[in-house]
């Protein structure tokens, strides 16, 4: 039996001499054991404020555990009893009392009118020819159509019907290319120049444009 006491690797389990510094299978240092005794904790101490506090924290605990045990057998207690009073309860014979009869007819009430949703009203109707506005006129040759669009004003009225109408489609057509948007052409009736009418109308608000109509241009 070796007199030098052997330690392990706390690495590779390996055992080893003592008076090795390093394990001799892997090279792990080792670790040396301290030989410092530590010393007490103020905990431990009596007549320290520690020991005091420790002491006061340790009754608490006690009182608290006392306390909670008493709660959990009085709810076991009620428990119990609610258990067996449900199991006397169900045992007992009830009656069943008949629904009582009456005449009452209950009165349904109509559903309320719903109101009626306001009329929508047009301040104005204007006329565009791309960026420029058309207010009362404008010239038209034969053979030479315009795209004109309405902006129904204010700007937040939105999905109103634009009826467009000529007085006279046999020298002013319109047609319809858009919601908003037509196309007025003018034809010859072999007496130019004239003029129409270009009406506009829209919840009621009506605007009129005179349209002057000029033979092609040569």
């Amino acid at each position: 039996m070796s007199m030098v006491p052997e330690v392990k690797c706390r690495r590779c389990g390996e055992t080893f001499s003592s008076l090795r510094s390093r394990c001799p299978n892997c090279g792990t240092r080792r670790v040396a054991q301290s030989s410092r005794t530590p010393g007490p904790t103020p905990g431990t101490v009596s007549g320290t404020a520690a020991y005091e506090r420790a002491e006061t924290n340790t009754k608490w605990q006690i009182i608290f555990g006392l306390i909670l045990v008493a709660a959990v057998v009085l709810a076991v207690v009620v428990m119990v009893t609610t258990s067996l009073e449900g199991a006397d309860v169900k045992q007992q014979t009830t009656s069943i009392t008949p629904p009582v009869v009456t005449e009452y007819v209950p009165v349904i009430e109509a559903a309320p009118t719903p109101e009626p949703t306001p009329t929508p009203t047009v301040e104005g109707l204007r006329v565009m020819f791309y960026t420029t506005e058309i207010a009362t006129d404008f010239t038209l040759w034969v053979d030479d159509p315009v795209d004109l669009t309405v902006q129904v004003m204010p700007l937040t009225l939105q999905g109103l019907k634009v009826d467009w109408k000529s007085s006279n489609e046999d020298i002013l057509q319109v047609e319809k290319t858009d919601e908003y948007a037509v196309k007025v052409s003018a034809v010859d009736d072999g007496s130019l120049p004239k003029s129409a009418k270009l009406t506009l109308t829209c919840a009621g608000f009506e605007k009129e444009l005179t349209v002057y109509v000029r033979p092609a241009k040569k």
